[in-house]
């Protein structure tokens, strides 16, 4: 099992790193979870500098895929020389982008009608792309998802164990990062929020 979690110049640390410590709660010996980058570093948009485990092409190999989101997603997505090297493929890899990561998803194509969830600040760029947007943290058909909101990544990291192992990874697997006394309550959130979306 090999998991990219896209990661480009501008990137927010909490959709990146919080995805990659939520997966590697549930990883498995057979599993790669890394950090893929256009670049061989890229600076968040709080200037913590990272260097890339895996280049977007070895994304586009990649079973699941997360694209990130971050300050200059708008900039990345009219860069038409990092847009052509990716070739995501929702009909053999899960695919799932965070707040301003849906513009990636849907320059790629790979909105088609599916309405999306993103951050209040990306969500008038995608509504004059004629994208759906909902009000709700987390969303997903088939292969793909989305959420919105910084600390939704947990959702998206959620979804992703439930699907290529069970809930029962997903749950153990938040349940170790909720906080202590608010455990059984984070979880069932969590649970909640994604469980109608994992029979789709």
């Amino acid at each position: 099992m090999h998991i990219s979690i896209l990661t480009f110049d501008g990137f927010n640390e909490l959709d990146s790193m919080i995805a990659l410590g939520i997966l590697s709660r549930a990883k498995q010996d057979h599993w790669k979870i890394h950090i893929a980058c256009p670049t061989p570093t890229v600076s968040s948009m709080n200037q913590l500098v990272i260097e890339r485990q895996d280049s977007i092409e070895q994304a586009n190999h990649a079973d699941v895929v997360i694209i990130g989101s971050g300050t200059r997603t708008r900039d990345v997505v009219k860069d038409q020389a990092i847009m052509d090297r990716l070739k995501l493929d929702p009909n053999r890899q899960l695919i799932a982008t965070q707040c301003s990561g849906a513009l990636v998803m849907s320059k790629l194509g790979l909105l088609a009608q599916m309405p999306v969830c993103t951050d209040t600040t990306t969500a008038p760029w995608l509504i004059d792309s004629d994208i759906e947007v909902l009000n709700q943290a987390f969303y997903a058909r088939g292969n793909i998802a989305s959420a919105g909101g910084c600390l939704a990544s947990t959702y998206l990291a959620a979804w992703v164990i439930a699907k290529v192992r069970d809930t029962e990874a997903a749950q153990a697997a938040i349940e170790y990062v909720a906080p202590v006394g608010e455990k059984a309550q984070y979880v069932e959130r969590v649970m909640t929020h994604i469980t109608p979306y994992l029979g789709n």
